[in-house]
């Protein structure tokens, strides 16, 4: 556990805020180390933050990027810059985008992380806590600027594959499928198990490429290859591959507006 350092703030109140339960008690536990940090709320939504910052004013908010219901950068703009806690991004950005981070000197996590590279973001908090850095508004409104057109719809997945971590990306996946608290997303021959659920992956997919056709499934419209219409609004549809999801009825006018039918 790190004491906290002679001159520094006595209590740091820290927010997070993630959409994903096990990223929420992952950032929660790794704080409990520090004695010098005192955990004020949680968020699961960019509304939800923006909610949390205006009543607590935490000093530091661990921002998660993607999240429904306004996303990290969505956040920062509501909140506005000036008004902005310390910020440590917690992001599955690509290298292009994390570049974006260093150059503007903004501190960020990279999912899945460890507890040496928490350490070293909390550390540099602290001393931009003690003094904040001059120019600090400028990079963070430079930044969201630079990535706010990047970050709004989710474009690849992290999947655990053993000791290691797989990055998949979302244009490779056929459809997604709930499994009870979890989701399974189809590419070609192969799924992989999601740690989420089927309503908070829907809220990150972009609209024009993905659609919701039963309560269960998500596909993605570039594998449609055709639709063979039911009774009472439900339809058969037919992937490129030759597979078969069955949409549900209350899904009807999404699947025909998102396929172009005629109702």
């Amino acid at each position: 556990m790190t004491a906290p350092e002679a001159g520094g703030p006595s209590r740091i109140s820290a927010l997070i805020v993630d959409d994903e339960p096990p990223a929420r008690r992952g950032l929660r536990a790794l704080l409990a180390r520090h004695a010098d940090v005192h955990v004020a709320g949680q968020a699961r939504s960019g509304r939800e933050a923006v909610e949390a910052i205006r009543t607590l004013h935490p000093d530091l908010v661990f921002l998660d990027v993607q999240m429904p219901e306004g996303d990290g950068f969505e956040v920062v703009r509501t909140i506005g810059v000036e008004q902005m806690p310390l910020v440590i991004f917690v992001t599955a950005y690509d290298t292009y985008a994390l570049r974006a981070f260093e150059i503007h000197a903004l501190d960020y996590l990279l999912k899945p992380y460890d507890r040496e590279r928490f350490d070293s973001a909390l550390d540099r908090a602290r001393s931009q806590l003690r003094q904040r850095a001059a120019g600090a508004d400028e990079r963070l409104a430079a930044l969201v600027e630079r990535l706010d057109g990047r970050s709004r719809w989710l474009d690849r997945l992290t999947v655990p594959v053993g000791s290691r971590m797989r990055f998949v990306d979302v244009g490779d996946v056929d459809y997604f499928e709930a499994e009870t608290n979890y989701v399974r997303a189809h590419v070609s021959t192969r799924s992989h198990l999601l740690r989420t659920t089927l309503t908070a992956l829907e809220a990150k997919l972009d609209p024009s490429r993905f659609v919701r056709i039963h309560r269960s499934l998500v596909v993605q419209l570039a594998r449609v290859a055709e639709v063979e219409p039911l009774f009472a609004g439900e339809y058969v549809i037919f992937l490129k591959d030759g597979r078969r999801l069955t949409s549900g009825r209350t899904y009807r006018v999404a699947v025909q507006t998102a396929l172009r039918l005629r109702a």
